[in-house]
């Protein structure tokens, strides 16, 4: 009786409370984890930086490697909390729970698989990320410590989403961050303490997240859920799993993309020598930063946005929708602002000693401070057709940004324009995206308003 009771208090919940302050209330403990998460990889950026600049370049390399690895987490999470979110608003708490173990086997298998082939193939998977012959030697280093990690990271990734799909996100929080903190204190102690220099960063990494791992699934396996893992309520068909990989490959191609896109910025931008990798790789770290904070906010709202509309409330998902895409907007406008003034401080933070690198830096950075107010409606219009099911179409505008937007820009721009290419590629992409989402979003909200 005391579970009905708590399941139906978070459903009144979701159903009920403002949406403003309902997704905030969601949206801050997601966004704090979001933050966290980035600035332990800006740190191993940061400490990895003083083994010079090679190194450095090693780090913007294998994080598209982790880009890789996150988008599976983040294919299986979303697309299992997705539908999650939808079937607890239709109060089916059972199939609720058949999804998330589904899930949540399925990603740790894909795991395995990442971890065994990577190391398989390690030496030419390294080249293909665009590493240099002197950043090859740091970048093979670092990578095949975070191929260890790959099972419990990618199941991390897919946990914490649950637990955002069923408006548990304090809960979210507590495990990404917890570990994110760890890898902070890990990182001085395993590069420079224990001498183990580039490795030791990725060993601080892989150590951080079977914390992160061990305390999300303790969330799961206490009672803390509506959603249960136990091994009998997985699927025993192909269809589930199937259906969760359907749902989630929107979050797929929006992170795998970004690996993608990252592998193709670090190959243009070797042509100018390790200088323009290492730069790139620092803007692509503080603008993660910022970034991960526009994820935050839509994970907090999804689960409003999922709940309501299995709950058939279309008026609110529409005031959801709309808070969303302002308030973000206005966040991503004043940071732009700031970022673009204190460009050249933000990069000497990272690496004051190479001039070089904080010219570039400086230039690239100022571009996409320019962009920066396009990306909610990006995000918030393939966030909300992924949510309400129409995966398809989620995936079309999820895949603009950094796939068919980007990836003709990185190529073409710089024989035209030779390093500004590389540096406003992305910009110009982003650009291109909200342009693309804006008939959407106008035809989902007059949908909105007709069955309101």
């Amino acid at each position: 009786m005391e579970k009905m009771d708590k399941n139906e208090a978070q459903y009144k919940k979701m159903t009920e409370e403002p949406v403003g302050g309902l997704i905030l209330s969601l949206a801050v403990p997601t966004i704090i984890s979001m933050i966290v998460t980035a600035i332990y990889n800006t740190a191993d950026t940061y400490f990895v930086s003083q083994l010079g600049t090679s190194a450095s370049g090693a780090v913007g390399i294998v994080m598209s490697l982790m880009a890789l690895i996150q988008s599976i987490g983040f294919m299986t999470g979303m697309g299992a909390g997705s539908w999650m979110s939808r079937l607890l608003g239709q109060k089916k708490d059972h199939k609720a729970s058949q999804v998330a173990a589904s899930a949540f086997y399925f990603a740790f298998a894909l795991g395995l698989l990442v971890a065994v082939f990577g190391r398989i193939f390690l030496d030419p998977l390294v080249g293909l990320l665009g590493a240099t012959e002197t950043i090859r030697p740091y970048a093979r280093e670092y990578a095949q410590y975070i191929l260890y990690a790959a099972p419990f990271l990618i199941a991390s990734f897919t946990m914490n989403k649950m637990l955002c799909a069923e408006g548990k996100a304090r809960f979210a929080m507590f495990g990404i961050a917890f570990g994110g903190i760890l890898n902070i204190f890990l990182d001085p102690l395993f590069i420079f303490g224990l001498h183990l220099g580039i490795a030791g960063a990725a060993i601080a990494t892989g150590l951080s997240q079977l914390v992160s791992f061990s305390i999300l699934l303790y969330m799961f396996v206490s009672g803390r859920t509506i959603a249960k893992l136990g091994i009998r309520n997985a699927a025993r068909n192909a269809k589930m799993y199937v259906e969760i990989v359907q749902s989630g490959v929107p979050s797929f191609f929006r992170q795998g993309l970004a690996s993608v896109a990252s592998i193709a910025l670090n190959k243009m931008a070797a042509g100018y020598g390790d200088a323009a990798v290492s730069a790139m790789a620092i803007v692509t770290k503080v603008f993660m930063l910022v970034f991960s904070v526009l994820i935050g906010f839509g994970q907090g709202y999804q689960p409003v946005a999922g709940y309501n509309y299995g709950a058939k409330k279309y008026g609110r998902v529409k005031e959801s929708f709309s808070f969303m895409v302002c308030s973000a907007t206005v966040f991503m406008a004043v940071f732009a602002v700031l970022g673009y003034l204190a460009a050249p401080q933000l990069i000497r933070f990272f690496i004051s000693s190479a001039p070089d690198v904080v010219k570039i830096g400086t230039q690239s950075l100022r571009f996409q401070c320019l962009s920066m107010p396009f990306l909610p409606l990006n995000i918030c219009c393939n966030m909300t057709f992924q949510t309400i099911g129409r995966a398809g179409l989620a995936t079309f505008l999820s895949t603009g940004r950094q796939g068919y937007a980007f990836l003709p820009l990185i190529v073409l721009l710089p024989h035209f324009i030779g390093l500004t290419g590389v540096e406003v590629a992305q910009p110009i992409a982003d650009v291109i995206s909200f342009a693309i989402c804006v008939p959407y979003t106008i035809k989902f909200i007059r949908e909105l308003n007709q069955v309101k």
